[in-house]
């Protein structure tokens, strides 16, 4: 059994997945005892070519229907042999490759921990002071429910141990969007949670470019509302941006 598994849910990212082809070379994945696992749902770009050059095993969707990120994620553990887990969106960067594997193995060798929270910012070389500022007060709040013990990590990137992740049957692949909420909440309810500092992880701010923070921000904070009461999201769909 591998120490790591690295599972990354692809759609149309050949933009974004050369950073992922670029750092885990095959010294890093021998160091830190890593499979990478692309678990893609129905790329009609470059993504798979880029995906071949790195990725251990590749994952496709064989159904005809759109599957939710919730899907691809599952697929991936479902073929994973990893103790820990990490799920890591196609979009995002680690500015530290060594530390973070460093962290994430001496933390869950810790009994009662069961998952890591990682504070998430955009890319350097795009952020805004607005990102900035959004981020700080985002990535408080989320540590915040973590030390009251509701349960919260950024879907960005997730870690979780194996065995964990099947206790409480991985994520809810019906959820359009909240899924990765809805996952540390029950996860919380097996052990702790950590906050990880030290190291950071970026993402695209792609999204935000588009729809605007007030507008991501309501949809994140309505269907986390309806997880809670009603244990489903409010949104049918969730965009595309690339």
């Amino acid at each position: 059994m591998k120490r790591f598994s690295l599972i990354i849910p692809t759609l149309n990212e050949e933009k974004t997945l050369r950073w992922a082809e670029k750092n885990f070379t095959g010294e890093i994945k021998q160091k830190y005892d890593i499979e990478i696992i692309i678990s893609d749902g129905g790329s009609t770009d470059g993504t798979i070519e880029i995906a071949r050059k790195f990725a251990d095993k590749i994952i496709l969707n064989e159904k005809k229907n759109k599957q939710t990120i919730a899907e691809g994620r599952n697929l991936g553990a479902l073929n994973s042999n990893g103790e820990i887990l990490i799920f890591l969106n196609a979009d995002v960067r680690i500015d530290d490759i060594d530390i973070f594997f460093k962290l994430c193995d001496n933390l869950m060798k810790i009994p009662q921990v069961v998952a890591l929270s990682f504070e998430v910012e955009v890319y350097p070389e795009e952020e805004l002071l607005k990102d900035k500022i959004f981020h700080w007060f985002l990535n408080k709040f989320f540590a915040m429910l973590n030390v009251v013990g509701l349960g919260m990590g950024r879907g960005e990137c997730h870690v979780i141990k194996r065995e964990s992740f099947f206790e409480v049957n991985g994520y809810n692949d019906k959820l359009v969007a909240g899924e990765d909420f809805d996952l540390y909440m029950r996860l919380r309810r097996l052990g702790k949670i950590i906050n990880v500092y030290g190291v950071k992880v970026y993402e695209s701010p792609r999204r935000y470019r588009k729809y605007g923070y007030i507008r991501t921000l309501a949809l994140w904070f309505f269907n986390s509302i309806s997880i809670i009461f009603f244990k489903r999201s409010i949104s049918k769909v969730w965009d595309m941006v690339r």
